[in-house]
């Protein structure tokens, strides 16, 4: 078992991408305390805005959007009344390239500190960035449309409909943030190490297979890149393909 804790002690991080309502967020908070880790996720606003010197109500304005709703209004406001914004502070004119650029660097730093869990913020791409991301797990937590609003009526007591409008909404608006801002897909598979259907799992089991597959991925910290793989420990096929000769006629 100490074998098992030191082993997993060696990954630095854990990025949890989720589809709103596949109760990726719970799943989250139940991994970082199973593990002892931090969570990183509304910290991330905070933190941000403290390091641009704005407010938390701005800063999530602009979390997850291709441009900040509070930021729209203000540049609407400088087009069209100049002399009224003259007087505005710094913060007013906060634009989305800064806000990205320190959420980067606050992704970053967490994953250099180590034994986090992140949620979303695009973290499985900025943290792909780096040279080596062997010692970062990185998952999506997905589950059918019906699920989630039976999810969202039950967790945020809203009806069907509103339920469904949450949904398209958020999943639209993290959609575009990420094509946006880092030209990526968030169903691209390629993204992550491991994606779990909570159709399929509820969530204790979802945290379950994340720790195992987290178990795993440590474990192959000490193999060199070219030893892993789904070909290790395979010969080869006893005969060619049948697809193989087709092609050959």
């Amino acid at each position: 078992m100490n074998e098992d804790i030191n082993s997993i002690n060696r990954m630095r991080a854990i990025t949890l991408s989720r589809e709103y309502g596949s109760g990726g967020g719970e799943i989250a908070t139940r991994l970082a305390k199973r593990l002892g880790w931090d969570l990183v996720d509304h910290a991330i606003v905070e933190r941000t805005a403290l390091e641009l010197g704005t407010s938390t109500q701005e800063a999530e304005a602009h979390d997850e959007y291709t441009e900040g709703r509070v930021l729209r209004v203000l540049n609407s406001m400088l087009y069209l009344y100049p002399a009224s914004m003259a007087s505005a502070p710094p913060e007013a004119f906060l634009s989305d390239e800064d806000y990205r650029s320190v959420v980067n660097e606050i992704i970053r730093a967490a994953a250099a500190r180590g034994h986090v869990v992140i949620v979303g913020r695009a973290s499985q791409v900025i943290l792909a960035e780096l040279r080596d991301v062997r010692d970062v797990l990185r998952v999506r937590i997905i589950a059918p449309f019906e699920k989630r609003v039976a999810y969202v009526m039950q967790r945020e007591g809203v009806d069907h409909h509103a339920a469904e409008s949450r949904i398209r909404m958020k999943d639209h608006n993290r959609a575009k943030y990420l094509q946006m801002e880092y030209h990526q897909k968030p169903e691209d598979m390629h993204l992550y190490d491991i994606v779990l259907n909570t159709s399929l799992l509820d969530l204790e089991s979802a945290v379950e297979v994340i720790c195992f597959t987290l178990q795993q991925k440590a474990n192959g910290l000490a193999t060199k890149t070219g030893e892993l793989g789904p070909a290790v420990g395979l010969s080869r096929y006893p005969g060619q393909p049948e697809d193989f000769r087709l092609l050959a006629r």
